[in-house]
């Protein structure tokens, strides 16, 4: 058994092994031993909560703002950086560690709680507002790191004193008992928000349960096991605190899902007809009514605009059918756009559509708008839908499988498809593509981003598929319906940027054979590669799966 340590000299700070200050140890309703489990319950049950609001703030940051690596990294660099400050700031409140603790779960489930519906409601309402308020998502993100990480970082030296109060032991022990809660807990959290919260509750109502369950065992903990600590009056405020926190907690579950449409309108405008959640990303559709084109949004960015996907889809798809088009692969496309076309070209004998999300494919086979607009593409029986990993699903494709291969992806800049542009996934690619195959690739828009867009060149010809580049302009460019979304999500690209590869440098040009496009022609193809080389940026390196460079 550990002795007890030496009284403190008077003057003298508390230390780490003794209890907090000249007092006595804390006058328990129970005995220590289940004291000292109270405790470790509750720095478990805080570190899943802290770990949730973490996560919860990436994967919205994510959503809202684009590019999950920048996001994770200031969300965690800046969080952890609080936490110093919140631990420096929690020396001050040592010697009253019970009311200190009590007061700040109170806070941190509320901020923590409201943070993801607060941050939406920003994003939402000014978005678009542009100045000041364009950057507003992104500055709140900031503020919530911080507000959070300060308070986590202050629960640390404040439970260091509760557990010593329960009961005396050496630093080091204490400090063991204490981290070995906090990471499992944090393990706990980590993993039942993907699994759990994430997927059966949403973002917003899983937050705010995860305040609610923050303020209710915060406030059990200190005046259920430490209220002889506390005045009467501190009691009062405690509880009238969490009862305040619970209120709005409770109340703002209530109104989520009213919150949620109401938003959705504000970002998307009036007219959103479907919106869903798949296991993979959200999928809105708008018009479709009342003369309205339809326009498919995944995760908020506009994936299709019904008045101008024709000139999308024909410039992505025809050029690489001028060839031999037997077996065809088409990576992406959930929509069903890609294959209306690809369906057009007589000669196609098999169309292999590699979705990462069967939610959308189901969707667009099912919803009369998108069904219609894809001319029932997935009731085709040449039609077969493969979902899974890209990488893993080609790895076991066996050699010179596809005549064309058709990728129809989001552009390279968002950071969960840089993968799918890398120099390891286009040397499957060549590995898949029969001897005399063509891949099309877009690219992005190569005015807006002409680096990234030879970047994917430069990537291709390192993987031994030499490239021609063109583009096709957007007929309607300018913002798609709604007035919240930040212009760079909702906007219509002003131009298409597309890349032509084959294992010899093909020369982009259309089926004579083929029934004739509605928007495209030779000499427009012509054209737009003309205009695209003169854009070319040489000597760029390409992007590989440890170093990419989009």
């Amino acid at each position: 058994m550990i002795e007890p340590h030496a009284p403190a000299p008077p003057g003298s700070p508390p230390s780490w092994g003794g209890p907090c200050g000249p007092e006595a140890p804390a006058r328990l309703p129970v005995r220590p031993a289940v004291g000292r489990f109270l405790v470790l319950a509750g720095v478990f049950v805080c570190a899943a909560c802290g770990l949730v609001y973490e996560l919860e703030l990436v994967a919205l940051a994510s959503y809202l703002i684009g590019d999950s690596v920048t996001q994770a990294s200031v969300v965690l660099s800046v969080m952890v950086f609080a936490m110093g400050l919140g631990s420096l700031a929690a020396k001050r409140l040592r010697g009253l560690a019970a009311a200190g603790f009590g007061a700040l779960e109170a806070a941190l489930a509320l901020v923590g709680g409201s943070s993801a519906m607060l941050l939406y409601a920003v994003f939402a309402w000014t978005g678009g507002w542009g100045g000041l308020w364009a950057d507003g998502p992104r500055i709140l993100l900031v503020a919530f790191s911080l507000a959070i990480g300060v308070l986590i970082g202050a629960e640390v030296p404040l439970l260091m004193e509760l557990i010593q109060r329960v009961r005396r032991q050496d630093p080091g022990g204490a400090v063991a008992d204490l981290f070995a809660a906090d990471y499992v807990g944090a393990l706990v959290g980590g993993l039942a928000f993907p699994f759990v919260l994430l997927p059966f509750l949403g973002q917003l109502t899983g937050a705010l349960l995860t305040g609610t369950v923050n303020a209710v065992v915060g406030a059990a903990l200190v005046l259920g096991l430490f209220r002889r600590d506390l005045t009467r009056r501190a009691r009062w405020l405690l509880l009238t605190a969490n009862a305040v926190v619970l209120a709005l907690l409770a109340t703002a579950t209530v109104l989520a899902d009213d919150f949620e449409r109401a938003a959705r309108h504000a970002v998307y405008g009036q007219d959103v007809r479907v919106a869903v959640r798949t296991d993979v990303q959200e999928v809105v559709l708008t018009g479709d009514t009342d003369g309205r084109p339809l326009d498919l949004f995944l995760d908020g960015r506009l994936r299709v605009r019904g008045s101008d996907e024709r000139r999308y889809h024909e410039a992505l798809v025809h050029p690489a059918m001028s060839g031999p088009h037997t077996r065809v692969l088409i990576l992406g496309g959930g929509d069903g756009l890609a294959a209306r076309e690809v369906l057009r070209h007589p000669g196609t004998d098999r169309v292999d559509l590699l979705e990462a999300d069967p939610g959308l494919a189901r969707l667009a086979r099912h919803d009369p708008g998108l069904s219609a607009l894809n001319e029932h593409a997935f009731g085709d029986a040449r039609v077969h839908l493969l979902t899974g990993d890209a990488f893993h699903r080609l790895r076991s494709t066996p050699s010179a499988t596809y005549d064309v291969v058709i990728s129809d992806l989001p552009d390279p800049g968002l950071t969960a498809s840089t993968k799918l542009y890398s120099q390891e996934f286009y040397g499957l690619l060549r590995r898949v593509l029969a001897p005399d195959g063509r891949l099309a690739v877009h690219a992005g828009p190569v005015a807006a981003r002409p680096r990234a867009f030879w970047t994917v060149d430069a990537t291709l010809r390192a993987a031994g598929l030499p490239a021609t580049a063109y583009r096709v302009a957007a007929r309607h460019p300018g913002s798609a319906p709604g007035t919240g979304r930040a212009a760079a999500d909702l906007r219509a690209p002003g131009s298409w940027g597309f890349l032509l590869a084959a294992r010899t440098t093909p020369a982009p040009r259309l089926d004579p054979a083929a029934p004739r496009p509605h928007t495209l022609t030779p000499d427009a193809l012509a054209r737009d590669a003309r205009a695209a080389a003169r854009t070319r940026i040489a000597g760029l390196p390409p992007s590989t799966l440890p170093h990419p460079r989009y």
